[in-house]
């Protein structure tokens, strides 16, 4: 995986939308898609292609379309990799702190 990418295409929040609007409705046409945009079909390939490149999005040709799907897995390995590492240490403080207010 190349997180530099995945990092690139999650900081734009087109990007980040189409990934929600994916995540709502897996396998649409890159028409059903630009339907919660206002933007160029022109454009939303271009946001796809760079999803695409990151492996958030994978696609599948079904005759005349390309249905569009959420690919989670290098989303699971950015969480992995910089943010549960992360959670734990923080995760115990509050609920330390917690006990410690409510004098537990």
């Amino acid at each position: 995986m190349d997180t530099d990418k995945v990092f690139k295409a999650l900081s734009d929040p087109t990007r980040r939308k189409l990934l929600d609007c994916l995540y709502e409705k897996n396998g649409q046409t890159l028409g059903q898609l630009c339907e919660n945009f206002d933007m160029a079909r022109q454009s939303a390939t271009q946001h796809l292609g760079i999803l695409e490149e990151a492996s958030l999005v994978s696609t599948v040709r079904r005759g005349r379309e390309k249905l569009h799907f959420i690919n989670p897995v290098p989303l699971q390995e950015v969480y992995e990799r910089w943010v549960r590492k992360f959670e734990a240490p923080r995760l115990s403080l509050l609920h330390d702190l917690k006990k410690e207010l409510e004098g537990e």
